[in-house]
């Protein structure tokens, strides 16, 4: 675990017992892109357990229209057993300006439905954040993010030799958690794996066909 999130630990917490089990928090480490998870506060609201990777980092965060200053907040989404979560999320940087982190807040707002008249203050949220709409434009810290988890993805994998079969998954990782719905990311995969764009685009119909999208 990288030592700026060590240090959030005591903070992720806090949050958490005060605002009880209803209330998750979990820490990233993006040096480890596909194990990013290393800390959860009340993981079972929605089922965290460390050594497991992002999902919504980069849809509903880095490319979330309200995403600024390093932080995007009250957006929503919902559990596969169709629980409604607020979540709040903040890039952690370095000393040297370097994104190593984000810091996530879930919150399980499903049984606050039926009191929203009361409680409309504490659900401002933001519906539909999702991205939808592949390659899409973003500005230069989304940009530079989405290159520092390209680097950390390949260079992890790299020193362990890599065979037609590895590339395929590392392409299918990343095109799962949207790396490819950032704008250039394909040109910088291209550069870090030292193979074309033809060959990454090839790579992404296979997998694309492999999980039946279109």
């Amino acid at each position: 675990m990288h030592v700026l999130l060590k240090s959030l630990i005591p903070i992720a917490e806090t949050i958490g017992k005060t605002f009880g089990n209803r209330c998750e928090v979990v820490l990233h480490d993006l040096t480890i892109p596909e194990k990013s998870v290393v800390y959860t506060v009340n993981g079972d609201v929605t089922g965290r357990r460390e050594g497991q990777t992002f999902d919504r980092l980069v849809r509903s965060v880095l490319l979330n229209k309200n995403f600024t200053r390093d932080y995007a907040v009250n957006y929503t989404f919902e559990t596969e057993d169709g629980r409604r979560i607020k979540s709040s999320s903040s890039l952690v940087r370095d000393e040297a300006g370097e994104v190593v982190g984000v810091f996530c807040v879930n919150y399980d707002i499903t049984f606050m439905k039926t009191l929203h008249d009361e409680l409309e203050l504490f659900l401002p949220m933001q519906e539909d954040s999702s991205v939808i709409c592949p390659e899409m434009a973003a500005d230069q810290d989304v940009t530079t993010v989405v290159d520092t988890l390209i680097d950390n993805i390949v260079s992890g994998r790299k020193k362990q030799g890599l065979t037609k079969q590895d590339n395929l998954e590392m392409i299918r990782f990343m095109d799962d958690k949207g790396i490819f719905l950032v704008k250039g990311a394909i040109d910088k995969v291209a550069a870090c794996m030292g193979l074309s764009k033809v060959t990454i685009y090839g790579y992404l119909d296979t997998v694309r066909g492999k999980n039946g999208k279109s």
